[in-house]
């Protein structure tokens, strides 16, 4: 979770000097390159071909559309306030995971997250002014790609190690993410600053790689609802890191709602969640 809590503040890094697309393949390539790496040094085989198309499509959100949702929203939003959004994933998750991997939460689990999630919506509205910007749309996407990108990498966790399963995700669009990255290779680069680059670093090698090696394995040990309530606390560290990273000044309604959706963890985890 801490591990994924710096993707918003260096991704909202990264777009001040490269374009969300661009970002979006480069973190991709990179990733790739060292699940390639990983995959050799360990000498792993091919998974089998009953998995290639759910792993295509596990990566389609974890490596395409998540990256790029979360680049065009930071273009316009502050970290913290995405941060507080992506309370409502824990959600999506649960839900993820009661269509694509037959848990079925308990009716206390689905009140708890059902609370949460309305806690963040009454975030974003307020700080809105009354109402949900583009760049809340986009956070909606990278919330939904979230939630379907983890059920089905916690899917494939059956089958291999986690870490194996990212690092096959990433390996797989290294065809599409690197000549792309080519294309769309920025004319200014030179220009561009070190803050840039060092969030393209962290998102590329933490947020799109290594994170999901603890992830995927805690998602397969402790379920996938259930582990995904721990993201719920991902919105405080956001926003503790917001001020630092992002020089974003925190907020006294900021803390209280990152405050309140992390109450909700708490209880959340003692609500039952049935794995079939």
């Amino acid at each position: 979770m801490c591990m994924f809590a710096g993707t918003l503040p260096a991704t909202r890094l990264a777009v001040t000097g490269f374009d969300p697309f661009f970002l979006t393949f480069a973190r991709a390539a990179i990733a790739g390159f060292s699940g390639l790496l990983v995959i050799a040094l360990t000498k792993r085989r091919l998974p089998p071909r009953s998995l290639w198309l759910e792993c295509f499509f596990a990566a389609f959100f974890t490596v395409v559309c998540f990256p790029l949702s979360a680049g065009l929203a930071m273009v316009t939003l502050p970290a913290a306030h995405g941060g507080v959004v992506l309370g409502v994933l824990p959600l999506a998750t649960a839900i993820a995971a009661a269509i694509f991997a037959h848990e079925r939460p308990s009716i206390g689990f689905w009140l708890v997250g059902v609370t949460g999630a309305s806690i963040v919506l009454t975030f974003v509205y307020r700080q809105g002014g009354g109402g949900f910007s583009i760049g809340d749309l986009f956070l909606l996407g990278t919330v939904i790609s979230g939630a379907i990108g983890y059920t089905l990498s916690a899917r494939l966790t059956a089958h291999m190690p986690g870490w194996e399963v990212i690092s096959w995700q990433v390996a797989i669009y290294l065809p599409i993410s690197l000549p792309t990255t080519l294309l769309m290779w920025p004319a200014d680069i030179a220009s561009i600053s070190l803050l840039p680059w060092l969030g393209l670093g962290y998102v590329s090698l933490v947020s799109q790689y290594t994170a999901f090696f603890v992830f995927n394995a805690a998602l397969a040990m402790g379920g996938i609802a259930r582990v995904g309530q721990i993201m719920l606390l991902q919105p405080f560290v956001i926003v503790g890191l917001a001020l630092p990273v992002n020089k974003e000044p925190i907020q006294i309604d900021t803390i209280l709602f990152a405050a309140a959706v992390v109450a909700t963890v708490l209880i959340g985890q003692r609500m039952k969640v049935t794995r079939r």
